[in-house]
């Protein structure tokens, strides 16, 4: 046997040996090249051994080499998760999907997607596959029996979707999962208990009175008006004043306010990122355009949220102590994410305590913002209905020109017209989560883990299967007696299940509260000239906005 490196050496001398000094034998390379070993001793910089197995190999090549195996590795893991998501919704029929764009084509962004959603819902019973290009599909579920399984099982949210957003809100109780989420959710809990939301009535009694006070020249014009950026300032001054104790002006500064313009850029871009998908690569988004966009954005809302809590930091160390701060005002939200403290006695850290400042402060302000505009809007377009509120609001009040906390409970065809609003017009109008397990549904289908599952809350609330005549505007529909006619989870503005919304009687009362209000002062009247076209971003928009018309109700 021949030691390593014998067919080299040894070999090429047997078979070639009358060429051993003909230029280009094997032979005469070798000794070439024992003659630069050589002088490399004496210059090493002059000595550069080609392989002879081998080409020369720029860096370039190599660094090419390792991103074009990246890529096929890439392409190869998207390429079997589309594999898997075939074989998942294979069970399920759907529209017709183009092998590379999916639906994203079919989602024209001019007011008429959801009502297309609905049609495929006609089309397509309980439950329809849609592809956001080639490798992403969720399964789009509209009926209260597929609602049920989701919504009830401990699934957590899709990573996919929700991770757009995380950037922004951090991983607070809207995106967390598991045992965090748990923790945190008992934690905040305290701070929506009754007694701390009954002070909040004044509170957004005088916000709404702010609102209403400049609509006075609207009134006396006759001048029609964009309504969600006047309920936008509202809801957001509102927030600030109930939940951080902070009465920020906000409506009466002039200029456009800087949060909101920021939550109007994140929305939008969040919903662009998805639809995008060369944007789902983090690293592609960030060097984008719109990724530069999105930060700038996202630097704006962090510096109002870390503002808010220096302030109230500040403030707690002034009184000295927490049992100190019942005497000088309510105890907020603020106070209960400060001071909030679990079995091991550890609070909060000071990212999760921004996470869920930044949660709070766009959901409790732009779902309600969302939500107030489409109930104002539809009344106007309802005026029998919105008179009957009228009169019921004016007995409930009895003369006085503020609402208390007891008059909540006093104006339920008020409160059921509020709810249809919410069913027409639901302020988030989708939700997703991710199956951690197969998931078999009570028709016997089963999706398979791993799969997306998206929740069509505007397509559950206008299936006609559900709601008779799910487009007609009535408040009927939510007597007692009807209600208990249909599944709990044919109506689900505030989610269902453990993750539903923790803040829904909070937002309830302030819709209660705006509504009643802005109708005891003025009559409502439709734009017929610029009807609504829906929008679903993170919550439910108008892009070309909602315009009402107001005069001064009759309350005689």
């Amino acid at each position: 046997m021949e030691p390593v490196g014998a067919p080299f050496h040894s070999g090429l001398l047997r078979h070639t040996p009358k060429r051993r000094n003909v230029p280009g034998c094997r032979a005469h390379l070798f000794r070439r090249l024992q003659g630069q070993a050589a002088a490399s001793m004496e210059s090493p910089a002059a000595f550069r051994v080609p392989n002879p197995g081998w080409p020369h190999t720029h860096p370039w090549v190599a660094v090419a080499a390792l991103c074009l195996a990246a890529v096929a590795w890439k392409l190869a893991a998207l390429l079997a998760q589309r594999r898997r998501a075939l074989r998942s919704v294979e069970s399920f029929p759907g529209p017709r999907a183009h092998w590379l764009f999916g639906n994203v084509r079919e989602i024209k962004r001019d007011g008429t997607d959801l009502d297309r959603v609905v049609k495929w819902g006609e089309q397509h019973p309980y439950a329809f596959p849609l592809w956001f290009g080639p490798f992403v599909c969720y399964l789009n579920i509209h009926h209260p029996d597929y609602v049920k399984t989701v919504w009830t099982s401990s699934e957590p949210k899709d990573r996919l979707a929700y991770s757009f957003i995380e950037a922004w809100i951090g991983d607070g109780l809207l995106v967390s999962k598991g045992q965090k989420w748990f923790r945190h959710r008992r934690l905040l809990t305290p701070g929506f208990h009754y007694a701390v939301l009954k002070p909040y009535v004044n509170l957004v009694s005088a916000s709404t009175t702010t609102m209403l006070d400049k609509w006075e020249r609207y009134a006396k014009s006759n001048e029609s008006f964009e309504l969600f950026e006047h309920v936008s300032l509202m809801t957001l001054d509102s927030i600030l004043k109930c939940a951080f104790s902070d009465d920020s002006g906000c409506q009466t500064k002039s200029g456009t306010n800087a949060y909101i313009k920021a939550v109007y850029e994140l929305s939008y871009l969040v919903n662009l990122r998805f639809r995008t998908f060369p944007y789902h690569s983090d690293l592609l988004f960030y060097l984008s355009p719109h990724g530069f966009r999105f930060r700038k954005a996202c630097k704006v809302a962090h510096g109002h949220t870390e503002e808010v809590i220096r302030k109230r930091k500040e403030a707690l160390k002034e009184e000295n102590r927490p049992d100190g701060i019942q005497a000088k005002r309510n105890k907020d939200f603020l106070d209960i994410l400060l001071l909030a403290r679990d079995e091991n006695q550890q609070g909060l850290s000071d990212k999760d305590l921004r996470a869920e400042v930044d949660t709070f402060m766009f959901e409790g302000h732009d779902t309600t913002a969302s939500g107030l505009s489409f109930i104002l809007y539809s009344l106007a377009c309802q005026p029998e209905h919105q008179r009957l509120c009228r009169e019921e609001i004016l007995r409930t009040l009895d003369g006085r020109d503020s609402f208390s906390w007891e008059d909540l409970g006093k104006i339920p065809y008020t409160t059921m017209c509020i709810k249809e609003s919410l069913r027409l017009y639901p302020p988030v109008p989708g939700a997703s989560r991710v199956t951690t397990k197969p998931m078999t549904f009570f028709d016997g289908r089963t999706l398979q883990a791993g799969c997306y599952v998206g929740t069509s809350v505007f397509g559950i609330h206008r299936n006609a299967a559900v709601w008779e005549n799910p487009n007609v505007f009535d408040p009927l529909r939510f007597l007692p007696e009807n209600v208990s006619k249909r599944s709990p989870h044919a109506f689900v503005p505030f989610s269902a299940g453990p993750r539903n919304c923790i803040g829904q009687t909070f937002a309830m009362n302030e819709l209660k509260v705006a509504t009643a209000l802005t109708l005891k002062r003025y009559q409502l009247i439709e734009d017929p000239t610029q009807k609504p076209k829906l929008l679903a971003q993170l919550v439910l928009r108008s892009i070309n906005g909602i315009h009402i018309r107001v005069k001064a109700a009759d309350v005689q």
